[in-house]
């Protein structure tokens, strides 16, 4: 009998048991969001669970803080740490993610901010990065992940759009907040993380490559925070894009507390660039009336909600899905690539 149970257990680990959230599908998923109050409750932990994402992505202000004391906005991430249902999800999925503002430090702020580098290292602790991490000595928190499969790759870029942004220009048009940056000098990325991630574009040989920008990127028209607000770093990243020949190009972004597709033909390039703003999980735009995006594909959605992507390795589509509690889609779009 205990022959038989030994055999018994070997054969059904080898026919059926693999890593957790290492895949030997055709499918890898993606789950991520941005725009979350720790003391506020989040009603999509137990579903991002349950759809058992391959990995989690912060797309920015995982906390509120606003805050240039760095033990009060060590004690807020720490309180978000605590949060029941973060913490299981935390147990069994990885977990990456960039900041934005209000995790950074300040409402709208960008490289003049005081304290970022204090900031930057309490953002390390609370992602997990050893004491001994390369990040550590690194301005920004910008990075790369890659996840293999059976069946495929995906790199996914995290950038950093806080740490060395240029000054935001106001508007004199009450009804907007910024106006674009035309200076020749002005930046989102600084010039040390436009090299890596020229670097990094040009020698992925991932079959997806997702890039994590806590703003919205392809949106920029509204006067609020987008990377429209320097129209030479979007060209600039367009063109790095197409020239770079990566595969399967896609932007997530937050943000603005209402979630949204964009989608934008680039001259070059084999597919449309989809831009996935996914935001807020704790609270969002109840009272959005509209605003002008000539990329927006479907509806904007303003209720809270999360972000989900399921690449196709064999087929090469892609499934987003912008999803509500309780499993409720509430708006999806299909790519192949």
């Amino acid at each position: 009998m205990r022959l038989f149970s030994f055999l018994l257990c070997t054969i059904v680990l080898f026919l059926g048991c693999k890593p957790k959230n290492s895949p030997t599908n055709a499918t890898f998923v993606v789950a991520f969001g941005s725009c979350n109050m720790s003391q506020e409750p989040n009603p999509f932990w137990d579903d991002i669970l349950a759809a058992k994402p391959d990995v989690w992505i912060w797309g920015g202000d995982i906390v509120y803080a606003d805050t240039d004391n760095i033990e009060r906005l060590r004690a807020i991430y720490a309180q978000q740490d605590t949060v029941k249902g973060y913490a299981a999800l935390k147990a069994e999925v990885p977990i990456i993610g960039t900041w934005d503002d209000h995790d950074f430090g300040v409402n709208d702020g960008g490289a003049e901010f005081a304290v970022k580098k204090e900031s930057l290292q309490v953002f390390l602790d609370f992602m997990g990065a050893p004491k001994d991490s390369e990040r550590r000595s690194q301005e920004g928190v910008y990075t790369s992940h890659d996840y293999e499969t059976p069946e495929g790759k995906v790199k996914i870029l995290i950038l950093d759009t806080r740490y060395f942004r240029s000054e935001l220009v106001r508007d004199e048009n009450p009804d907007r907040r910024y106006k674009p940056n035309r200076d020749e000098e002005a930046t989102v990325l600084g010039e040390g993380q436009w090299k890596w991630l020229q670097t990094e574009l040009n020698n992925s040989d991932a079959d997806f490559n997702l890039i994590m920008s806590s703003i919205q990127f392809l949106s920029g028209e509204h006067g609020f925070e987008t990377w429209g607000n320097f129209p030479k770093e979007v060209e600039k990243l367009e063109n790095m894009i197409v020239d770079s020949k990566a595969k399967g190009v896609m932007v997530l972004s937050g943000d603005r507390h209402i979630s949204e597709f964009s989608k934008k033909v680039l001259p070059g390039m084999p597919y449309p660039l989809i831009d996935f703003t996914s935001s807020g999980l704790t609270h969002s735009y109840f009272s959005f009336s509209g605003e002008p995006n000539r990329y927006r594909v479907g509806e904007v959605v303003s209720s809270k909600s999360y972000g989900t992507i399921t690449i196709n390795f064999k087929n090469k589509k892609v499934d987003f899905k912008i999803m509500g509690d309780d499993g409720v889609v509430l708006q999806g779009l299909k790519q192949t690539y």
